[in-house]
């Protein structure tokens, strides 16, 4: 193990009080008066391993920050992360008689023994005109369910 992992061990068996101040430390700033001990935790390992190895990417915050103003805008409800697709997926589809395999892989996708970025180029090498992958082979966004309240409110 290392002197991290170690130090982050150790969390679970701190009083809350000590919890407390490892936040003021880490944080600069008082922790939230109703956060449930576990989560403090769990926020103090984050922040541990984020000093220690760097934060997200410049991307990723972007993209949260994308996501955050889409919510605030149209509301939870609506909100759909879309799909995301594992390494070693298959998508299959049938099409003019024949059927074709695509393997998802780390950076793209794995078709006919060739790499390609997306699935719409591939879409387009079968059917020949342009399409959009994701929609070819039927892994479009799905429609948002309502939310308990929604439809109570709909009532």
């Amino acid at each position: 193990m290392s002197a991290l992992e170690d130090e982050i061990g150790l969390l679970q068996g701190l009083p809350t009080h000590e919890l407390k101040i490892a936040w003021r430390q880490l944080y600069r700033s008082e922790p939230p008066r109703c956060m449930p001990r576990d989560l403090m935790i769990r926020a103090l390992a984050y922040r541990m391993q984020e000093r220690a190895q760097g934060g997200l990417s410049p991307a990723t915050k972007r993209k949260l920050r994308s996501l955050v103003a889409e919510i605030d805008a149209k509301g939870m409800q609506v909100f759909d992360p879309g799909v995301a697709l594992k390494p070693g997926a298959r998508l299959v589809r049938e099409w003019a008689g024949q059927t074709h395999t695509v393997i998802v892989i780390e950076d793209g996708f794995e078709y006919d023994g060739e790499r390609y970025p997306s699935l719409t180029k591939i879409a387009a090498k079968i059917t020949g005109a342009h399409w959009s992958g994701p929609r070819f082979f039927g892994i479009g966004k799905t429609k948002a369910r309502p939310t308990a309240l929604a439809q109570a409110a709909g009532d």
